[in-house]
């Protein structure tokens, strides 16, 4: 493994599916008192990872203001722990454009990359392990997420037949823990959204390569979503939790 792996996280997002008028950034939305951004750097630092470029954008002064005040923080809060570099990306900049800003930053091979609302149980050494042993330039971890809604299986009759109340989906679906090889950037321009040309142009060149992931993993994209988190975090269930 290479000396120092950079963690890139996209922090810039309004996170308008959370709330309308968010008074805070995205990241900065807590789970137990502190960020769902915190709890990210976590998971990441507990392999190691430690050394981390924040994509800013929305508010992202608020961001750099709650890791260097070193006041008035709850107490399993230690920003010692993280190594962190802050890029303002722009206000509107899309996913893709947030990559390709901070390239200069990256001195490495490979560097990880993931959004600011997700959580899991991953193994991070193995994720990075795969995405070395496969050679792309893209690794891309894929879940099956629960259906929001219960599924009905209907017959010629127009009977429902089967009903399963929100079960796993048969499809896989972008968990977003990444592992970038640095040729990504070439893919990339500042008015990308990731998730589109450069994805389907990485497809078509056999770049991408799929980890699938079977353990916990959540997404914070509403408010109903903050509320189960925190739930879980409340009642010593944080499946996220692996320091």
């Amino acid at each position: 493994m290479e000396e120092s792996v950079k963690v890139v996280i996209l922090c810039g997002g309004k996170g308008l599916r959370l709330r309308k008028d968010p008074a805070l950034p995205k990241p900065l939305v807590e789970i137990g008192g502190l960020p769902i951004l915190w709890h990210i750097m976590k998971i990441y630092a507990h392999y190691g990872f430690n050394s981390f470029i924040l994509c800013l954008g929305f508010k992202g002064d608020k961001i750099k203001e709650y890791f260097e005040n070193r006041g008035n923080r709850h107490p399993e809060f230690n920003p010692s722990e993280f190594e962190i570099e802050f890029v303002d990306t722009g206000l509107n900049t899309e996913t893709g454009g947030r990559v390709k800003l901070i390239e200069k930053y990256i001195k490495e091979e490979n560097f990880f990359l993931t959004y600011a609302d997700g959580l899991a149980d991953i193994n991070l050494n193995d994720l990075y392990n795969f995405h070395l042993k496969n050679n792309k330039i893209l690794t891309m971890t894929c879940v099956r997420a629960k259906s929001q809604f219960g599924i009905c299986e209907i017959n010629d009759k127009n009977e429902v037949v089967n009903f399963e109340q929100k079960p796993l989906l048969k499809d896989w679906v972008n968990g977003g823990f990444f592992v970038c090889n640095r040729k990504i950037f070439d893919y990339l321009d500042v008015n990308d959204i990731l998730e589109e040309k450069p994805f389907q142009k990485l497809i078509e060149d056999k770049q991408i390569c799929a980890y699938k992931f079977t353990g916990f993993w959540a997404c914070m994209d509403t408010y109903k979503d903050a509320i189960m988190l925190n739930e879980a975090w409340n009642q010593g269930k944080a499946k996220w939790k692996i320091w």
